[in-house]
């Protein structure tokens, strides 16, 4: 049908001029009228007969004027677009013969709406009458899949974009079932077919519905990967080298399903594995993938590994800026050295191994300003083993920072954004800088870490613009939770505000919902059971005390009651009650390098119990003054899912030695204390004296590390490992307070004595605890394989896996580094901007907690606002 439908568009101009007899409607023709609705005109006009018969054409073009256009065939479309679209517009003038209707056909077949186009005409003296015949192509109005679970069904149709009222055609059908067995292909499903039915919709007479009958088949898994042509290294050392191709194992978490991205990926992994053993001309000469039955592929690569390099001379052209011999030791190639393509080009930083934040010879001329500066090594053979490096340099020009832009903050202000910028106008580009820059921005967690990339446009031979597109997302945040803990349900819940504007507080017209765009941050929250236990927390930040140096400022307080009041209608007779107060001061540090951060925190605390007897202390008050100096060190380059960099935190919280002139004899009132042939009230008065001030010396380190594994940077390893200990100035004087909570997610919300809680997945909370008591000391470590699902602003998703090890000590003494507990596990991390981070973890515990013969085995472990 369309190849006629094209034959009478060919023909129609020739009618037009050779017959215009034929069409003609009236003898004696009225002048032309002005255009009119074509609906009108195709109403009056006498019925147009489609299948008039056209004549070639011949003679010379002349002039006509369009005077109606009828469109016939048209049910859902709009005909006024279809006119436009086709270059139809009543009025104009046209030269016929010309292309003048072939190109209009021509555009109407281009929309794929049509199953045929026809266009003929009427011609009165210069006027011109066009008849437009289409034939719409059938609507989908129901788009279905039979042979798949619900959730493929939904991905499905985003993967294929299927829309409800969409045309129908041999080519839509024919792509969609491609696009079906590449989609189940990806998955290991290599022999599926796909079927379509077709079944005219009862409702709608020119719709349809159509259904793809999907049957998967068996999947397929690699069965075995062979190498020919290799002589220097095995069939197993090279199916090493592959990343995500594997032959199918007895590892059953090892994928074996051929991907050909992966595939064409891993082949390069071969080669560069060649070329870093001095196999420089290494190539892939041909492969094969064929069936070995209708569940295993094989795969056949067969390689030429050429001869053995080795590196003769190492020459530099072109610098001028740095010493040959200064670039020379920073290459760290000499003569007699095994060829190392990869090894080089690392050292160069050029290629893919380029690594901005890695010492170069590329960083290096990067980092001083020389932005066009290129680094191009030349290898020349000088024998069947040997080789002549000439590295040329392209220095060029110093580039100065001429403006810095920022775009697409709405929430937080300008001048925030800049005071973190560490790339100015004014100063040298310097490529390190951009990257911390970009470090900075992410972890203020206002703006998309996945979409912060900076645009560097030379202006001109020694001027640069850099401007910062940046992506806002939500960052404040609502909680509620509930946990279980000391025997009953405590619920919490908190607000953090994490772009408070204080300046703005009092400003008509700030509270949008709130003041906002200065980076502040005020976190409220509370958590209570009923009337047994209440708790109240407060904190303010201020991460640029004043606006001018980034000198942070933080003031907190928090208040926690817990008694025996067990109902409303009751009177408490006891309580532990907890009040705190807390402020610090933070420094950036320009020594030794921009990652190190100072803090220094002076807190007072202070405990009242009243009958209390389930504390060493049943009556009295304990009271704390103390100072903590936190020096810490952060490179991560971003806050929610990091792929690279560390994290170092040394810090010490210490209370005045009181014990050391106060005159009293603690050990004395420990034994008064500890004597059970005394009487309660003495034995508690002399806590009560031990303990009016607590003393105490408190460390912790934690360090942690991330490196992306793969070439997208997706895959990471996490490694965590962390210590603690609580000293003492006076053995007779041990702090009850302060201790560590080793075991468990910390998700139960009860927190009384001021210790700190240590999770450790795969035991219950406090089950590494020594029996009766908290933990004096502890260590931990931990391995974390993580992998993302989502990377958007809205939402992100990743799984885990996980190894973990650790022990809660009584005493320095009980320590020891290689006590551990061990667990392992996997879960799943959701962080959404309103909530925080969200998790489930299952972990099984190998060995037994404090206290149990028995092992920890299977537990259920959730995250709310923390990460392990």
């Amino acid at each position: 049908m369309k190849y006629f439908g094209k034959t009478v568009l060919l023909a129609a101009a020739a009618v037009l001029l050779s017959c215009p007899h034929i069409f003609a409607r009236q003898e004696n023709p009225e002048p032309p009228a002005a255009p009119a609705d074509s609906t009108a005109a195709a109403a009056a006009a006498p019925e147009f007969n489609q299948n008039a018969p056209m004549f070639s054409q011949d003679g010379a073009p002349r002039r006509y004027y369009i005077r109606h256009i009828n469109v016939h065939g048209v049910q859902y479309l709009n005909e006024e677009m279809l006119k436009s679209s086709a270059g139809l517009i009543a009025g104009d003038s046209v030269y016929l013969p010309s292309n003048f209707i072939s190109n209009a056909i021509s555009r109407l077949w281009s929309q794929r709406f049509f199953s045929d186009v026809k266009i003929g005409a009427t011609i009165e003296g210069d006027s011109l009458d066009l008849e437009v015949f289409l034939k719409e192509r059938p609507r989908v109005y129901n788009w279905g899949f039979e042979g798949i679970t619900k959730g493929k069904k939904r991905d499905l149709l985003d993967k294929l974009k299927l829309r409800r009222g969409s045309e129908l055609s041999d080519y839509v059908l024919d792509k969609n079932k491609k696009l079906i067995k590449a989609y189940w292909a990806e998955k290991g499903f290599r022999n599926a077919e796909v079927d379509v039915r077709i079944e005219n919709d009862t409702v709608r007479p020119q719709g349809v519905n159509v259904t793809f009958i999907i049957d998967r088949k068996d999947k397929v898994k690699i069965g075995r990967i062979n190498f020919m042509g290799n002589q220097q290294f095995t069939d197993k050392r090279l199916r090493r080298t592959f990343k995500k191709t594997h032959q199918r194992s007895i590892n059953i978490f090892r994928n074996s399903k051929l991907n050909e991205e992966d595939y064409a990926a891993d082949k390069e992994l071969l080669i560069d594995f060649y070329n870093s053993r001095g196999y420089r001309n290494a190539t892939v000469v041909r492969d094969s993938i064929y069936f070995i039955n209708n569940k295993r592929l094989g795969i056949d690569i067969e390689v030429s590994e050429g001869n053995k390099y080795y590196i003769r001379n190492v020459t530099w052209v072109g610098n001028s800026v740095y010493e040959t011999d200064f670039l020379q030791n920073m290459f760290g190639v000499s003569k007699g050295d095994t060829y190392d393509k990869k090894s080089m080009h690392k050292r160069l930083g050029i290629g893919k191994e380029t690594d901005p934040d890695a010492m170069s010879v590329s960083s290096l001329y990067q980092n001083n300003g020389y932005l066009m500066s290129q680094i191009e090594p030349a290898e020349i053979i000088i024998a069947p083993d040997s080789i002549d490096l000439e590295i040329k340099v392209f220095e060029g020009k110093q580039f100065t920072i001429n403006e810095v832009g920022i775009t697409g903050n709405q929430r937080v202000d300008d001048e925030v954004i800049r005071r973190e910028l560490y790339v100015r106008p004014g100063e040298l580009y310097n490529r390190s800088l951009l990257m911390q820059t970009m470090r900075t921005l992410s972890s203020m967690g206002h703006f998309n870490p996945e979409a912060i990339m900076p645009d560097v446009k030379p202006v001109s031979n020694e001027l640069v613009n850099i401007n910062w597109p940046l992506e806002e997302q939500a960052s404040d945040q609502f909680n509620i939770a509930g946990g279980w803990g000391s025997g009953t349900f405590v619920g919490s819940v908190g607000i953090t505000l994490n772009n408070l504007s204080m300046k703005n507080f009092f400003k008509k017209g700030a509270w949008r919902p709130y003041p906002m765009g200065q980076n502040q941050r005020l976190s409220i929250s509370a958590q209570t059971n009923g009337t047994y236990y209440k708790a109240f927390a407060f904190s303010f930040t201020d991460p640029w005390l004043g606006g001018h140096k980034p000198n942070s400022f933080t003031l907190s307080a928090h208040y926690s009651d817990q008694n025996d009041a067990y109902y409303v209608w009751q009177t408490s007779t006891q309580y532990f009650r907890t009040y705190g107060v807390a402020a610090g001061l933070g420094k950036r540090l320009t020594w030794p390098d921009p990652y190190f951060t100072f803090y220094a925190e002076a807190a007072y605390e202070r405990y009242s119990l009243k009958n209390w007897s389930s504390f060493i202390m049943t009556n009295g008050s304990a009271n704390m003054l103390s100072l903590k100096l936190v020096l810490s060190r952060n490179s991560v380059d971003q806050p929610i899912y990091p792929r690279r960099g560390s994290e170092f935190t040394a810090s010490v919280q210490f209370t005045p030695p009181y014990s050391l002139w106060d005159g009293l004899n603690y050990r004395q009132l420990a034994e008064t204390a500890e004597n059970t042939s005394l009487s309660s009230s003495v034995r508690d008065q002399a806590n009560q004296t031990r303990y009016r001030w607590v003393e105490f010396h408190k460390w912790q380190l934690k360090a942690q590390w991330f490196q992306a594994l793969s070439s997208n940077s997706n895959l990471v390893l996490m490694a965590k490992a962390e210590m603690g200990y609580l000293g003492n100035y006076n053995k007779y004087k041990v702090s009850p307070f302060e201790r560590f909570e080793v075991g468990g997610d910390g998700m139960s919300g009860y927190n009384m004595y001021g210790i700190d809680i240590i999770s450790m997945r795969g035991y219950e909370d406090g089950a590494l605890d020594p029996v009766g008591s908290y933990s004096c000391a502890y260590n931990k470590y931990t391995v974390e394989l993580r992998y993302p699902v989502i990377l958007k602003p809205s939402s992100q998703i990743y799984v885990l896996g996980f190894l973990e090890g650790g022990n809660g000590f009584s005493s320095w003494k009980t320590f020891s580094p290689f006590k551990i507990k061990r667990s392992a596990g996997f879960g799943v991390r959701l962080y959404l901007p309103v909530v925080g981070m969200l998790g489930i973890d299952w972990g099984y515990g190998f060995d037994a907690p404090a206290g149990s013969t028995t092992k920890s085995g299977s537990q259920f472990h959730f995250v709310l606002g923390q990460q392990f």
